[in-house]
């Protein structure tokens, strides 16, 4: 069952998934553990970073910078905005239910075992080597700019008018 961990354990690259995994998985619990917003914020832009670390394991450095650009900068900044500018009364807390937290980590230590179990007794089949092109960033541009320039602009057109949209609904909030 432990025979292909020696392997793993031996390759930087598996090092390197194995944190950028941890701190991805780490930071999404930390979001969904924090009470404050701002630090939910940070805890999913520390989820987002780590995405982009796991992109440029597996080479493809487009989607890593995207990933920190949009998601890890512009989202997150947007949502520290829209708590900023927006009210908040107190909220009355729930109260504790310990048992909850036990049945969170029962269920997330079986699943564990469930994943490793299952990913420890799958035969993968290799299909050959991938071919993944000189320089893949170059090859999105030239797909993004020729063929499909009409959807890309349709887009910005759409985030344009969201945008406006937000901008209005808060002036009406704020009147």
């Amino acid at each position: 069952m432990f025979n292909g961990i020696g392997d793993f354990l031996s390759s930087g690259s598996s090092w390197a998934f194995f944190i950028f995994a941890l701190l991805a998985i780490g930071g999404a619990i930390f979001m969904i553990s924090f009470t404050k917003v701002v630090h939910m914020v940070i805890a999913v832009a520390l989820t987002f970073i780590s995405l982009a670390g796991l992109y440029i394991i597996l080479e493809a450095e487009f989607l890593a910078f995207v990933q920190i650009l949009i998601y890890a900068g512009a989202i997150s900044i947007l949502m520290i905005f829209g708590i900023m500018m927006t009210k908040h009364r107190g909220a009355e807390e729930e109260p504790r239910r310990p048992w909850h937290e036990g049945l969170a980590i029962i269920g997330a230590i079986s699943l564990f075992g469930v994943l490793f179990y299952a990913i420890q007794k799958t035969t993968f089949v290799s299909s050959g080597t991938l071919d993944a092109g000189k320089d893949n960033t170059l090859e999105i541009g030239k797909l993004l700019y020729n063929e499909h320039v009409i959807p890309f602009e349709i887009m910005s057109v759409l985030l344009t008018v969201a945008f406006i949209g937000a901008i209005v609904v808060a002036k009406r909030e704020e009147d």
